[in-house]
């Protein structure tokens, strides 16, 4: 039997996953253990789509602070997914390409080897950080150019990747990240949900417990913010002037399983069946548009003070309905990724910390550098933050450089894509050959082949 390649981007929240040689996109699973205390049942991964009560949620977490902790969970999570109960997977007859945290710790990274040959019985693989997976994609398109003849892929790109548990700054130098420029921000998107919990705590209920249902409010109703100061004034306006005012209808998870913006054109009523979120299918042939359009819809979904509800007055309440208010909190919580200082953390924000990383690397190569900023990760869909960091950027960067900054359609699996172009383009063949430790060369070496092999590409 022919040798497959599963191409797995191992995310703190959400595990995307899919064949290499399949031409449909991948499917994402929560990356975790939830117990819900309305049904009294345990959801491990997967299982997660079936629950029927969101409400008071408890998470058991493999990742703690952006670094692979609890292996009892990944490996409950793992059995789903390689042995065959989410996706057709035979590990003996299978090559798995799986993502690992950048700058990985030696013992966490043997474990990985041990569970993928000495567990599953892999029949070979390799791992690498998602920055490492993005450059292999088709950067140049995401600035409506195409890459030069006879390269497979651009020599200089900064990867910004903002996730779950942190962001990362990585300069890339043909392929190889350049450690002396790497930079971290202990800032994602676990942080900017608690933060909001706590706020929502404070000015309405008590939503501490409600991490579900908090992460939907913000990821329906947040932005980011490009006139902060102007846009904090209009929300001390009156409700009727004030054009940044969003009313959030709660799910009573009895008739209503989701939530919805009230009075929002783009974000309709759902009906009573739950969708299922986690399944991502993105046509390849759609990510292949041109970026403009956006460019269009981030520019155009930046600011809630240009199109939501700007002509309609805020629709009164049904009295089966529960409605959230959300204000400044719509701007103010992802501004921490710009100004972590906001609750007390020193360190930078994302534009000073791309600054203060290509300024470390050699002064030759920080022009093709300020030029190739690509933006991953789930707070890359952000509306406005693509604007709002090539803004801030310009202001930074020396007027000689010339400043482009480019996000995917879809940024959450932008990683899982380019390791599925690693997996299937000839192209590639080679880059993917020398980085391979087969399970007998395993068996006989141990993980220090691993450890050479993958290392060679950092």
């Amino acid at each position: 039997m022919a040798s497959r390649t599963l191409v797995v981007d191992n995310g703190a929240s959400t595990i995307k996953f899919g064949y290499a040689d399949v031409d449909a996109s991948y499917r994402a699973i929560p990356n975790n253990i939830t117990r819900s205390k309305a049904e009294r049942k345990t959801f491990v991964g997967d299982q997660l789509e079936t629950c029927k009560d969101y409400s008071g949620l408890y998470y058991r977490l493999p990742f703690e602070k952006g670094l692979l902790t609890s292996w009892d969970v990944e490996k409950q999570v793992w059995d789903r997914l390689f042995t065959g109960k989410i996706t057709p997977c035979d590990p003996s007859t299978t090559t798995l390409l799986i993502s690992e945290p950048i700058l990985n710790l030696p013992n966490i990274a043997t474990t990985y080897d041990q569970l993928v040959f000495e567990e599953y019985g892999f029949q070979s693989y390799t791992r690498m950080s998602a920055p490492q997976m993005a450059m292999y994609n088709d950067i140049p398109k995401l600035y409506g150019q195409k890459i030069s003849s006879g390269k497979k892929r651009v020599d200089c790109a900064v990867v910004i990747d903002s996730g779950y548990s942190f962001t990362h700054i990585v300069p890339f130098w043909k392929g190889k990240p350049i450690l002396v420029g790497i930079r971290r921000i202990n800032v994602g998107g676990k942080l900017l949900t608690n933060h909001l919990k706590e706020i929502i705590s404070f000015r309405y209920w008590n939503m501490m417990d409600e991490t579900h249902l908090v992460n939907e409010v913000k990821e329906a109703c947040c932005y980011v913010s490009n006139k902060f100061w102007d846009e904090l004034d209009i929300c001390k306006k009156s409700p009727r002037a004030n054009k940044i005012l969003q009313q959030y209808v709660l799910p009573d998870y009895s008739a209503q399983q989701t939530g919805y913006v009230k009075g929002n054109a783009k974000s309709k009523k759902p009906t009573n069946k739950r969708k299922k979120p986690m399944r991502m299918e993105v046509d390849n042939e759609e990510k292949k548009e041109d970026v403009s359009e956006d460019e269009d819809n981030t520019e155009s979904d930046e600011s809630s003070a240009d199109d939501d509800d700007s002509d309609e007055e805020m629709a009164a309440a049904n009295d089966d309905e529960q409605i959230l208010t959300m204000n400044n909190e719509r701007f103010t919580v992802p501004e921490i990724l710009f100004n972590p200082s906001d609750i007390g953390m020193e360190q930078a924000g994302i534009p000073e910390a791309i600054v203060d990383a290509i300024s470390a690397c050699d002064e030759e190569i920080q022009g093709m550098l300020y030029a190739n900023v690509v933006l991953v990760g789930g707070n890359a869909k952000l509306p406005g933050f693509k604007r709002r960091v090539a803004n801030e950027l310009r202001q930074l960067v020396p007027s000689e450089y010339e400043v482009r900054v480019g996000v995917d359609k879809d940024p959450l699996g932008f990683a899982w894509n380019g390791g599925k172009r690693l997996a299937s383009m000839d192209e590639f063949a080679s880059d993917l050959k020398n980085r391979l430790v087969t399970r007998a060369e395993y068996f006989e070496t141990g993980s220090a082949l691993c450890e050479s092999r993958f290392r060679s590409g950092v």
